[in-house]
């Protein structure tokens, strides 16, 4: 047998040395000098250890997430405090309220459990199998990219034992996407006040969770009393899981919304063969700030706007139920205005870790047209009531469209039809697909007449009538 080893291990053995060294720390990169840069070094060592375990992986061709729980838990857990006993306390009593006043506001029933009270750490657990749904494809795309470059801007020599180490490469580069992803998650724990709070459904649906230090330091920055606070969120949080529960459609509609757009982005292979022509293994950093700000993913197609517009419409949608409903079920609270708006402004403008996902995966989880769809429902719920409002969750092709949402009066006007037992109002769809049936009906006519004629003809010509 050889004693010689085999083009991938040498390459390996180069990346381990320059992303690790050996067992002992000797060798690589010193975590410790890049302080000077801004990188925490123990979150560096994290990193270059999945590198390691990537490299030293030989199951499938998948990418490794654990570098992205390791590094959300890193974050989520840095100034972590106890959750105290009066602190359950007080938000147990503002949910059990919620939800007796949210039985005035909606005709959705309850949930019939208690909210999961959790730490940022236990919230990264719960919520990274969805993260890791919507950036996997980002994720794979980035990785094969990643390889592809490397393998066209090799000199000649060095094509052999990158293609041999092809495999290994693909998981070095999801593993540094993977790894970004845990930082982006770990900073959104540090944001996200309950369950609903960032928009999709992070968590099963009928579930009800808020984060006891996330909540305090919101309140603290606010100004208003933590008790009215307590039950405004209570409210919004009960109503969002109220609501997935009760449309068991709305979940997997969302999410299949979401992961239909990400599959359809595709890293912008020009920048990233640029980044490999000049690409140094010892200092990661420039590659990490082109996928902390978007510049590995290119201008949206047209398609993906269109996608786009529709998540948007129907995070609108649901954030703006929710926002109807929340505040009527609180109108009791005294400062219920100031706290409505407060959260409005916070869903609109969003945080760091929001900006930071919208550039690591393209996709931004803001409702932009939150007041237009709060303001649908309102008028939706004023003409026909709550129970016709909340019906039109009951099935997909009842939900309100972007048109709705511009224009509420068409869909109040058939609302209003369908409780008298009349004929809904005829819109321009009505026209057009009447207009559509008749072309069609009379095409058919003709056809038959022709046929007729045909008919009439004998062997000689017409026959004389």
């Amino acid at each position: 047998m050889s004693d010689e080893n085999s083009p991938e291990d040498d390459f390996q053995e180069m990346l381990r040395r320059m992303l690790g060294g050996d067992a002992t720390g000797e060798g690589g990169i010193d975590p410790e000098q890049l302080k000077g840069l801004g990188i925490d070094p123990a979150q560096m060592r994290q990193m270059m250890f999945a590198f390691q375990q990537a490299m030293s992986s030989q199951s499938g061709d998948g990418i490794s997430w654990d570098a992205a729980r390791t590094g959300a838990l890193h974050v989520a857990n840095q100034d972590a405090r106890s959750i105290g006993t009066g602190q359950r306390t007080d938000l147990a009593r503002a949910f059990q309220l919620a939800d007796l006043w949210l039985g005035e506001a909606t005709v959705i029933a309850p949930i019939g459990a208690g909210p999961e009270v959790l730490t940022r750490g236990d919230w990264v657990e719960k919520t990274l199998p969805v993260w890791q749904e919507l950036a996997e494809p980002v994720a794979e795309s980035m990785a094969d990219a990643l390889t592809g470059a490397l393998r066209s801007q090799a000199p000649e020599d060095m094509r052999d034992t990158i293609e041999a180490a092809s495999r290994m490469l693909h998981q070095v580069g999801g593993t540094l996407f993977a790894t970004q992803l845990g930082q982006v998650v770990g900073k959104l724990s540090k944001e996200a006040v309950s369950g609903g709070d960032v928009g999709i459904p992070v968590m099963p649906a009928g579930t009800a969770a808020i984060l006891p230090q996330n909540f305090a330091d919101l309140g603290a920055g606010l100004g208003i009393p933590d008790d009215q606070l307590a039950l405004y969120f209570a409210a919004r949080e009960l109503a969002h899981a109220r609501l997935f529960k009760h449309a068991k459609w709305l979940r997997l509609h969302v999410m299949s919304q979401v992961t239909d757009y990400a599959r359809g982005i595709h890293v912008d292979t020009e920048v990233l063969e640029d980044l490999a022509d000049r690409f140094d293994p010892t200092n990661t950093e420039e590659l990490q700030e082109a996928l902390q700000t978007g510049a590995l993913i290119p201008q949206k197609t047209e398609a993906q706007e269109l996608a786009l517009g529709r998540l948007e419409n129907m995070l609108a949608l649901i954030e703006g139920w929710v926002d109807v409903v929340a505040s009527d079920a609180t109108s009791r609270v005294p400062s219920l205005d100031r706290i409505a708006e407060a959260t409005r402004r916070r869903r609109a403008v969003g945080g760091p870790a929001q900006d930071a996902l919208g550039a690591l995966v393209g996709l931004e989880l803001r409702p932009r047209r939150l007041r237009e769809a709060a303001a649908m429902w309102r008028a939706v719920g004023d003409a026909v009531g709550t129970a016709a409002r909340d019906a039109l969750w009951d099935y997909p092709d009842l939900v309100p469209s972007g048109d709705d949402i511009d224009d509420p009066a068409a869909l109040i006007a058939r609302l209003e039809a369908a409780e008298r037992g009349d004929d809904a109002p005829r819109d321009e769809m009505d026209d057009a697909l009447a207009q559509l049936l008749a072309d069609a009906e009379d095409d058919g006519t003709a056809g038959q007449e022709g046929d007729k004629d045909s008919d009439d003809e004998g062997p000689e010509g017409p026959r004389a009538v």
